[in-house]
């Protein structure tokens, strides 16, 4: 039967390439950002095995509503890739902008615990999977990196939800590049990681047999 994998952060970048990669293999998919416009361009391509639900991944009540639409659309959910996430315009603790300090936390932080609150009792169903977004930059320190330090978060936690979750086979993992070529990054870097590089490792983690959790997959460009 075919499965359903929900991503937030599904607009542009990683995400949309993961989106691509999974109804590549078969899998229907959920789409949530807050960008409408984005959402439907990619959903258009994708066709009948892409549902929108737009919203905000900092609010509990938008995941909550999206996860429900995909479940009813398509049966259930099977895996989901809590995958929004930013960076800060202007990065160190002293020089930094307090509010998007703050908003970052919120989104990097707040955003996939609640994106975790809102699947899981989906991925209970269907012993699924949950992938995190994590970061090179969250395995080692970056001098002032405070958005590293989210990306810390989000690797500590990916573990402790792994042990959650396998007392119900699910499965909790984490992605972990260095630097892809999105538009995380004002001027690209072409020479790096693509988005396809990173959504083959989501794919493989989220259809691994289920003997086999896949706590995390590390990611570096060779250049």
């Amino acid at each position: 039967m075919t499965q359903t994998l929900f991503i937030t952060g599904a607009s542009s970048g990683i995400g949309a390439a993961t989106a691509r990669a999974a109804v590549a293999a078969g899998w229907t998919v959920g789409l949530f950002a807050r960008s409408a416009d984005k959402l439907q361009v990619l959903a258009d391509e994708l066709g009948a095995s892409a549902h929108v639900a737009t919203g905000d991944a900092t609010r509990i009540e938008d995941l909550e509503r999206a996860v429900a639409e995909v479940a009813g659309r398509f049966g259930g959910i099977d895996a989901a890739f809590a995958n929004a996430g930013r960076g800060l315009s202007k990065p160190g603790t002293e020089a930094g902008d307090l509010d998007d300090i703050r908003g970052m936390i919120d989104l990097n932080v707040m955003g996939v615990v609640l994106t975790a609150r809102a699947v899981l009792p989906e991925l209970r169903k269907t012993r699924g999977t949950l992938v995190l977004t994590g970061s090179a930059a969250g395995r080692r320190h970056i001098a002032g990196s405070i958005y590293g330090a989210t990306k810390w978060f989000v690797h500590g936690y990916a573990g402790n939800l792994a042990e959650e979750m396998r007392e119900w086979g699910g499965r909790c993992s984490v992605v972990a590049p260095g630097m892809v070529d999105t538009p995380f990054f004002d001027d690209g870097a072409p020479d790096k990681l693509q988005p396809d590089d990173v959504a083959a490792a989501v794919l493989h983690m989220i259809t691994a047999p289920e003997r086999a959790a896949i706590r995390e997959i590390y990611l570096m460009p060779q250049s």
